[in-house]
């Protein structure tokens, strides 16, 4: 009991930690989806400036060889962007799309210069510094990209300014430079109103531009669709903008907050689903073996016992090899438990039938061979009573040996018939312990030799030259030889030769009561030891009860023994019985309590 509740506490234990570890799973999963999508957008906003740094925490530096994750390289190639490292020497250890007109050494006053202008030639280029650690040196990360707005708003501010302002004769010029393009000019003042545009834009309706719209428009242009370059004019303090409208579909901007209740109605939805999933399995798991228990309750409430599953049902719970099936192993001591009470049950209803013959038989038989003698007791009485009649010495004493004969008759019946029951059923414990069987059998027959009461019979004994040990119990074996002798004599004319021996065949001992009386037909060989079979009609003058073979029979199989008849009419009979030898050690066992 201790072992299957282990078990199942430790099964519901698992369970619910597998299902735990993996609803954690499912929420560390998502959670990393949504970090890399917020990490993602927030790149995509400030992809210029907030790149390298990405970069630089991803790649890994030892000797100069530089090791890129993959995933960077992509997302460079199709922003049009390039990268370098660039060491302490000055020298480029490491190239990603850069364009030919780039250098492959640089000098510390040139990179000094990229890093407060932010600008190489005509590239946009951003740096970032990764300082000396234990295991490497410093490095330098240069990213950049072509800056043709720039280059193309420089011209056009040298071309068409006056006073800050574009040309009112160079702006039909302008509009058909910018026209058919997502391109649109602005020029602001200080406080950022605008006070010029031409070309197409989708803020006309915008008339000023806030303190840090500029600013956001350059540090995260992910949300914005145009890129914007800028040209200061010293003197007037206005600025030209130019509005360059991005390839492919512009970002939206978008609510975190959005995204992450987005985020945990997905969630929950996901746990929601696997918990109703492994509800229905824990359902079918644990429901259909509770479906069949309660069957078999059932059954073992109408005294079905030996119908503990149904055919059905063992295909159900058993593979065809025997073994139990992974759904209901759970209950392998539960099952194995039902089939043993059920087997118990269904042995002692059989048990409780088997006595319920028995006593019916017993009572059955005990009042027929009861009624033969009582009868002839009782009609003596009545005469005696009567006074009708005067008796003579003579006739008084054979009515008294009529009624004693009849009295003994009645008391070897009951004690037959008792031996009979215990034997049937056990009632009486067989206690085995080692004979000598040659000098056994030697002093049985001795008594039947020298019985003076016994006239119609010769006695002779033909012994074995060895010793013969079996394990047996003196008192019933000895009423064993005692019926199957005394039937040899009852059941022979006078003159009769009886011979007991004994043998040895393989591993058993044998002993043979053979005569050369009048034999059996094989109607009374067959039911030699069937219960109240004499051979002839159950009358008083036939002397026994009929039970002595059907005793013998029955103490020699509760010796593990065998016993079978052989006879012909007119040519005696044989009756040979077989049991087991035991060897020095197996009895030297049985003797020190350690046998059976």
């Amino acid at each position: 009991m201790r072992r299957i509740k282990t078990r199942l506490a430790l099964h519901f234990t698992y369970q619910l930690l597998l299902q735990w570890v993996l609803i954690i799973l499912t929420m560390t999963i998502l959670l990393l989806i949504l970090f890399n999508y917020i990490a993602n957008n927030d790149l995509k906003r400030t992809f210029s400036t907030g790149a390298v740094d990405a970069i630089k925490s991803e790649t890994f530096i030892h000797q100069d060889e530089v090791k890129m994750n993959r995933r960077w390289k992509n997302l460079l190639n199709e922003q049009g962007y390039w990268l370098q490292v660039v060491n302490e020497e000055g020298r480029v250890i490491y190239s990603l799309n850069a364009p030919a007109d780039l250098k492959t050494k640089y000098g510390a006053a040139e990179l000094l210069n990229i890093q407060e202008t932010r600008r190489l030639d005509s590239y946009r280029v951003m740096a970032s510094l990764e300082p000396e650690t234990d295991g490497s040196k410093s490095v330098l990360y240069l990213m950049g990209r072509q800056d043709l707005g720039t280059k193309r708003l420089d011209e056009w501010y040298q071309k068409y300014n006056r006073n800050g302002l574009v040309r009112e004769d160079a702006m039909a010029e302008l509009e058909q430079q910018l026209n058919g393009n997502d391109d649109y000019l602005q020029v602001v003042d200080k406080d950022g109103t605008i006070l010029q545009s031409i070309g197409h834009s989708d803020n006309s309706q915008i008339n000023k531009y806030y303190p840090l719209d500029l600013v956001s428009i350059r540090s995260e242009p992910g949300n914005y669709p145009t890129e914007l370059s800028a040209q200061y004019d010293g003197g007037t303090g206005y600025t030209w903008l130019l509005h360059q409208g991005k390839p492919g579909r512009a970002v939206e901007r978008q609510s975190i907050f959005y995204d992450l209740i987005r985020a945990l109605v997905i969630l929950g939805a996901g746990v929601m689903v696997v918990t109703l999933g492994v509800s229905i399995w824990h359902g079918y798991r644990y429901g259909q073996p509770l479906t069949l228990f309660a069957s078999w309750f059932e059954r073992m409430s109408e005294g079905r016992y030996s119908e503990a599953l149904t055919e059905k049902e063992r295909k159900k719970v058993f593979r065809r090899n025997g073994k139990i099936r992974m759904r209901y192993r759970l209950y392998k001591e539960v099952i194995a438990g039902f089939y043993e009470m059920a087997t118990k049950l269904d042995a002692s209803q059989r048990d409780r039938r088997l006595l319920e013959q028995t006593r019916e038989e017993w009572m059955v038989g005990i009042s027929h061979d009861l009624r033969t003698p009582l009868s002839s007791i009782q009609g003596y009485g009545h005469l005696l009573e009567s006074g009708q009649f005067t008796w003579n010495e003579a006739e008084l004493k054979e009515m008294g040996k009529v009624i004693r004969e009849k009295g003994d008759f009645m008391l070897e019946l009951l004690q037959d018939f008792s031996l009979t029951f215990q034997i049937k059923n056990n009632a009486e414990q067989m206690v085995l312990e080692p004979i000598e069987m040659n000098e056994f059998v030697r002093r049985s027959v001795l008594r039947y030799v020298n019985d003076a009461t016994i006239e119609t019979a010769t006695f002779s004994y033909e012994e074995y030259d060895d010793e013969l040990r079996i394990m047996a119990n003196p008192k019933w074996f000895r009423r064993m030889l005692d019926n199957i002798i005394t039937n040899a004599v009852k059941h022979n004319p006078e003159g009769t030769e009886i011979t007991v021996s004994t043998g040895t065949e393989g591993d058993y001992a044998w002993i043979c009561v053979s005569d050369n009386g009048q034999g059996m037909d094989e109607e009374t060989r067959n039911n030699l030891f069937e219960r109240y079979y004499r051979g002839t009609s159950t009358d008083e003058t036939t002397d026994g009860a009929g039970l002595g073979m059907s005793i013998a029979q029955a103490i020699v199989i509760a010796h593990k023994g065998q016993i079978r008849v052989e006879s012909e009419p007119q040519q005696g009979a044989k009756v040979i019985m077989k049991f087991p030898r035991k060897n020095t050690k197996e009895t030297a066992d049985v003797c020190s309590g350690r046998g059976e």
